[in-house]
């Protein structure tokens, strides 16, 4: 029982030239996508160095702010390293959510043109 898989259309055997490239690159829909990824990601990275320094100058001068202890035996260091994680993993949760809705549609629909299915 053989199953026969249908000859590739042309849009999936040839390729989009460097023209097309080129020209979907300088396109005011693709503008609008680098921008939105730029908007999100830049000002979240920058924050997140700043908060990731801020432990790490802490940490290394100001000891006994650090040592404070909140409850038992964690103290100020323990519970601002948990928030590096915790942050991290916000910020990766907060992002899919943002490609997902304002990104890959927009990715998508430049995709679709330059494979030749719009």
């Amino acid at each position: 029982m053989a199953t026969e898989t249908p000859p590739p259309s042309k849009s999936s055997t040839q390729l989009p030239s460097t023209e097309e490239f080129v020209a979907v690159q300088e396109s005011a829909e693709f503008g609008e996508l680098r921008s939105s990824y730029r908007g999100f990601a830049f000002p979240l990275t920058v924050a997140f160095i700043a908060w990731y320094l801020l432990y790490v100058l802490l940490s290394n001068y100001a000891g006994d702010f650090m040592g404070t202890k909140l409850l038992g035996n964690i103290n100020i260091a323990m519970a601002f390293g948990f928030a590096q994680f915790l942050t991290t993993f916000l910020i990766a949760w907060w992002y899919s959510r943002h490609a997902a809705a304002k990104l890959d549609p927009k990715a998508e629909a430049i995709k679709s043109r330059m494979e030749g299915n719009a």
